[in-house]
């Protein structure tokens, strides 16, 4: 590791994208807050199983190994709509599986997303889609989580793979391709292809991540790999890569992929999360790996 060690990467993470609390919360839409929280005090000794972001957390949390414990280079911080009350059951699980989150928030069912800020997270994940609105709206990289049982073991690296436009970068190009077509975009692109792309909503969030990659020697042995994995083909690849180079962020692999399906491409990279702008994308991302909605640009009204 580098003398010189960057800021810690802050996460804010729900309790429904961490653990599997789909029967519960199945119990709190039919029958209410009541009869939810009497569930949880029954079986707050009851271990939660993981969730659709748990593996993610947990190799997240791995890249503390070796740091002093006062300066962390990963916090992971939990924001809860249970009460403290409820969220007992929570934090009993976050203890037996080994993680250690000590910062959380637990707000009666008021929402979370006010306290991402003061706790100077990076990145928010939730299953709340109005939550992930909402932080997007105040320049926090955000997505909606789809609560599922958590994937399969792939990689012990850290592995994140990201869409282009309306995630890293702005949806300039996604808007001249719905008002012109793809010859439009094409050209539109050619004719910019020296004009760096502005920045979309997890720009600061994959620089953040860059300077804790950055951190471990380049290659196979690194924890932590990137991805862009983007429906843009040649002509449309030069501005992307210029772009990049000119925020001085490193991407390991970059997949060009003309419109084919994602999914597949995901599977191979082995990503632990992927965040795309596209229902369509997420739809077939979500069949290999777990997926982020970033609910932002022209995609999403």
């Amino acid at each position: 590791m580098s003398a010189d060690n960057p800021p810690p990467l802050i996460v804010a993470i729900s309790s429904r994208a961490l653990f599997d609390l789909e029967d519960s919360h199945a119990l709190f839409e039919r029958d209410g807050i009541e009869a939810y929280a009497e569930h949880q005090r029954r079986y707050e000794d009851e271990i939660l199983e993981p969730g659709i972001a748990f593996p993610l957390v947990r190799k997240l949390l791995a890249l503390n190994e070796g740091a002093a414990p006062d300066a962390p280079r990963v916090e992971v911080i939990l924001l809860s709509r249970n009460s403290a009350d409820t969220g007992l059951r929570i934090f009993n699980s976050i203890q037996h599986h080994g993680l250690p989150i000590s910062r959380a928030t637990f707000t009666s069912g008021e929402p979370t997303w006010p306290y991402i800020r003061p706790f100077g997270a990076q990145l928010f994940l939730s299953a709340n889609p109005e939550s992930v609105r909402r932080a997007l709206a105040n320049d926090v990289a955000a997505a909606t989580i789809l609560p599922a049982k958590a994937p399969q073991h792939r990689h012990d690296q850290l592995r994140i793979a990201f869409d282009g436009d309306a995630v890293i970068f702005g949806d300039e190009g996604e808007r001249v391709s719905r008002e012109g077509g793809i010859e439009a975009f094409h050209r539109h692109e050619r004719e910019r292809a020296r004009e760096a792309l502005s920045g979309g909503p997890f720009r600061a969030f994959l620089s953040a991540l860059h300077d804790l990659q950055a951190a471990y020697p380049p290659g196979e042995h690194s924890p932590i790999r990137t991805a862009l994995v983007t429906a843009r083909s040649a002509p449309a690849h030069e501005r992307v890569i210029r772009t990049l180079r000119e925020w001085g962020v490193r991407l390991d692999e970059a997949l060009f992929l003309g419109g084919r399906a994602k999914g597949p491409f995901l599977e191979a990279f082995g990503a632990d999360i992927f965040f795309d702008d596209s229902q369509h994308n997420i739809d077939s991302a979500r069949l290999h790996v777990a997926t982020g909605h970033v609910p932002h640009g022209v995609s999403n009204p």
